[in-house]
């Protein structure tokens, strides 16, 4: 017997949240409800009406509003997928909402595959050049000019990956934004002998649409604040 499709509800509807869209059947979900800065400006789409039926919420809005739309959208029941970026300081309001509520959530910074895959190959080099002291590492990244934090998000998680492996040197963080470019990011590691580099390129959003769409098939019925990479790796 077919499984009846799921309500997905979009918060922030720019390029991410119309590709989201596109590919939402593909992955069982009927998108039942769009939320953008016509409608929710001041959180006022937010309703028990708008979000009844409601099976997952996939954020992908703006920093400022993150904090605000978890709470609220948690209250209601709604589990989601986090895919904005730029509101870590602010991780405890957003997990303490997540207890309270008894909600499931995923985050990343990228839900690409490939940069996940990416992640743990980065950590594995900085584990293995950790006790060469005659190796400097950076971390660079650019994106396209209307991407709101800088540097992004999949970097400091990348250069936090680094740290968490025991490298132990400074690691020399840039970022450029240009144009309309999806995505790259590049670790370095450099000695007087030689260079060791990792770099991951976007083609487009629609792996990141994909990943989080996987996201969302996963949290359904799940509580608790998850990282996507235990989806793809467990």
């Amino acid at each position: 017997m077919p499984q009846p499709e799921r309500r997905l509800a979009i918060i922030g509807y720019g390029k991410m949240g119309k590709l989201i869209e596109q590919l939402a059947p593909g992955y069982g979900f009927t998108v039942a409800l769009k939320l953008d800065e016509f409608n929710n400006a001041n959180f006022e789409g937010v309703t028990p009406a708008n979000f009844k039926g409601i099976d997952v919420a996939v954020d992908f809005s703006i920093p400022g509003a993150v904090v605000e739309n978890v709470e609220r959208i948690s209250a209601l029941g709604v589990n989601m997928v986090l895919g904005t970026t730029g509101w870590l300081e602010h991780a405890g309001r957003i997990k303490a909402a997540i207890e309270k509520n008894r909600i499931g959530l995923v985050w990343s910074p990228n839900y690409s595959i490939g940069v996940n895959v990416f992640a743990r190959l980065v950590a594995e080099a900085a584990r293995l050049l950790a006790a060469e002291p005659e190796y400097g590492a950076w971390a660079w990244e650019i994106h396209h000019s209307t991407k709101k934090d800088a540097p992004s998000g999949t970097l400091l998680k990348l250069v936090d990956e680094m740290k968490a492996a025991g490298f132990p040197r400074a690691i020399d963080v840039g970022s450029n934004r240009a144009g309309a470019h999806p995505g790259t990011h590049e670790i370095g590691f450099d000695s007087a002998a030689d260079t060791v580099t990792l770099r991951h390129v976007a083609r487009s959003r629609e792996g990141f649409a994909r990943g989080a769409l996987k996201a969302a098939q996963w949290v359904v019925g799940k509580t608790g604040f998850h990282e996507f990479r235990e989806i793809l790796f467990s």
